[in-house]
């Protein structure tokens, strides 16, 4: 007679202690690390915190991530190889800072003639999911990213396109091509050592955009800075989690880390914009010089440029890469996505 509500007691408290029991998946918080090579007080750096408070926010608390600003877990040319390592779980920095690792999305370092970093970003994330890059398959990429259009800033005057002949250009990667094409005398190194090198007469300039001379710091030491539109370029960040760290994510998480990468694509191309912003204003602040190019003369600057368009295509084709293809791409989605 007491069996079946003894039965039917026991099923209810195991239905009780199954609902209230927590999912084993999610017992401990997963703790991952984020390097990242700006330093603590940029913009992008915030941002990034802001990407990794969000995720543990809308995970519950289930994943928690620790951010490295300042190259302090990994310098800015080993993060990628970091990340794959697993000598952090997740990495952003410049794809180009190790040449010839990501050859196919060299085509976002291009001098396209960019407008804003809204748009190069956009366009970063449109290349990606039409090509899917076997490039990346070592890890698991949350989202890509570029800066506003990349431009020149020099401690003396440039007006014209002979004015820029010899002079030494920080540069890193594909924009290399572009000093080159320009007539400047290229100087390959990582942006946190150009601040020294503009002080100390290293280096003439820089090409970047226009709020490194406020998140970096450079406009204390260039005086001019020369708005080149035609050639502008930009260059291709990535932001990369470890692939077997990843996979071990449960699928919800996954799932919601997917979410959030979606809105920080928006989110880091408007960031972008906003600092470009603030750097004009720091520069102009300090009294230095933004010079104009004439429509003649910046058509000029894009025309010299063009060789380093058809040598990516080349390059590409070499690799049997469809470089002709990413590049028509590009220029396609930019003349409808201006």
């Amino acid at each position: 007679m007491c069996a079946r509500p003894l039965s039917t007691l026991v099923l209810c408290l195991f239905a009780v202690w199954a609902v209230l029991m927590p999912n084993p998946a999610y017992c401990a918080p997963i703790e991952l690390t984020y390097s990242i090579f700006f330093p603590a007080t940029h913009g992008n750096t915030k941002l990034a915190e802001a990407w990794a408070q969000e995720v543990e926010k809308r995970t519950n608390g289930a994943v928690k991530i620790k951010m490295f600003p300042g190259a302090t877990l990994t310098p800015a040319d080993q993060c990628y190889d970091g990340v794959v390592k697993g000598i952090s779980d997740i990495g952003m920095s410049v794809c180009s800072y190790t040449k010839g690792r990501f050859p196919l999305t060299e085509v976002i370092d291009l001098p396209l003639g960019y407008k804003s970093g809204l748009q190069v970003t956009r366009l970063c994330n449109a290349y990606y999911n039409k090509f899917k890059p076997k490039e990346f398959d070592d890890t698991k990429i949350m989202y890509l990213h570029g800066h506003g259009p990349g431009i020149l800033h020099t401690k003396k005057p440039v007006e014209k396109l002979e004015e820029l002949k010899g002079m030494k250009i920080r540069c890193t990667g594909t924009t290399a091509l572009v000093v080159k094409a320009l007539g400047g005398t290229p100087v390959a190194m990582p942006q946190p050592e150009t601040y020294d090198a503009l002080q100390k007469g290293v280096v003439d300039g820089v090409m970047s955009p226009i709020e490194t001379l406020d998140g970096w710091k450079f406009g204390e030491v260039i005086k001019f800075t020369t708005q080149d539109f035609g050639a502008a370029y930009s260059i291709a960040f990535f932001v990369a989690m470890n692939k077997k760290k990843w996979e071990s994510l449960p699928k919800d998480a996954q799932a919601t880390i997917e979410k959030i990468n979606e809105e920080w694509i928006e989110k880091t191309g408007k960031s972008w914009d906003e600092m470009d912003k603030k750097g004009t204003e720091l520069t102009l602040s300090k009294g230095n010089k933004i010079i104009p190019l004439s429509a003649e003369e910046d058509a000029r600057w894009a025309k010299a440029a063009e060789p380093v368009l058809a040598d990516y295509v080349k390059a590409m084709k070499e690799k049997n890469l469809p470089g002709d293809e990413a590049l028509k791409f590009c220029l396609e989605w930019l003349k409808a996505n201006p």
